[in-house]
């Protein structure tokens, strides 16, 4: 069976529920995965095209009157078989994390000490304003899991970045602590 890309799996995933559109579906992706994977337009529409090429899904253009025509994607059974592949293979490459903090901290012995327990600061703060964020993600799945039978495996993927942002947060305060005592 032919490979493709994650971006065309993510997508071929995100035609499973009920994102439809180019549109639709940079929403979904701001709205949810884009905690843990992002995807631009620029990469949205060419992987569509391919997706559509390689009848992975159908095309339907709706029209609505005072609106410009859009397409909506479908997936086709040979779509769903190649997301479900994709899905039971195992896992390639270990995620490995761009962390801009880590990287200037790992040189911070070039950088004064108050710009250092600054940047700890502002990170643990925008830390916490994403884990208050994941809390609200959270409980407007919970409110709508009855009508979805995905809410589990979303809680769950939300579960992974609230524990991963909870862990951030306590290295941030563990961090702190330690520049505060040794005087870094």
């Amino acid at each position: 069976m032919k490979s493709y890309n994650a971006t065309t799996y993510a997508i071929l995933g995100i035609l499973t529920t009920e994102c439809k559109s180019g549109y639709a579906i940079k929403q979904c992706i701001d709205q949810s995965l884009n905690h843990f994977w992002k995807i631009s337009y620029g990469q949205i529409y060419p992987t569509l095209k391919l997706i559509a090429q390689e009848e992975l899904a159908e095309v339907r253009t709706l029209s609505v009157p005072g609106k410009p025509d859009s397409n909506e994607y479908y997936l086709t059974s040979k779509g769903l078989d190649v997301l479900k592949n994709w899905l039971e293979k195992p896992i390639e490459h270990l995620p490995t994390e761009r962390n801009e903090v880590l990287l200037k901290l790992f040189f911070g012995r070039y950088q004064a000490r108050e710009k250092k327990v600054l940047l700890l600061q502002n990170y643990k703060q925008e830390l916490e304003e994403r884990y208050q964020t994941y809390i609200s993600i959270e409980q407007a799945i919970i409110n709508h899991k009855d009508n979805d039978e995905d809410s589990i495996y979303w809680l769950c993927t939300l579960d992974y970045g609230k524990r991963t942002t909870k862990a951030a947060i306590d290295w941030c305060e563990f961090t702190l602590d330690k520049f505060y005592r040794e005087g870094n």
